[in-house]
Order: structure tokens, then C-alpha cells, then sequence
């Protein structure tokens, strides 16, 4: 996972159960930021709500971006 203001990275462990959301509560709250205002990027690909890691085709080595949300959060 990275920041797309900060470019740091994180290192997270999903399961084919977790949701975006949760990953993005996840991650937001390790960069101290407000989960409602990012979403997730994956490729050219906005990820987000309820969607599992399955649902959304998340795989081990994907890269995802977490980034503020371009509609507004």
C-alpha cells in the first residue's frame, strides 16, 4: 500500500473477506488520515465500499495506492 501524497509505503495482510473499506480504515488510520476523505487505486482502476478483496481482484503482490477521493470525502 502507498501514500499517494507521501509516497511511503506500508506492507498490509488481506484476506479474500476484507472489505475496501476496511483496508482504506486500515491504512488511513496507520497515516493518521480521515478514511472518509481517501479511496483505493488500483492501476487506473477506484476501488471502494463493500467490495471484497476477491470481489475487486486484489492479489498478493498488487500494488494499491491510497488517495484522496477525487469526488470528494
Amino acid at each position: 500500500m502507498r501514500n499517494a501524497e507521501t509516497g511511503s509505503t506500508v506492507d498490509m495482510e488481506l484476506e479474500e473477506e476484507n472489505t475496501v473499506q476496511e483496508i482504506i480504515e486500515g491504512a488511513a488510520g496507520y497515516w493518521e488520515k480521515d478514511s472518509g476523505a481517501y479511496v483505493l487505486r488500483k492501476g487506473k482502476r477506484l476501488l471502494r465500499g463493500q467490495q471484497t478483496v476477491l470481489d475487486a481482484g486484489i492479489g498478493n503482490s498488487d500494488d494499491l495506492e491510497l488517495i484522496p477521493d477525487p469526488e470528494g470525502g
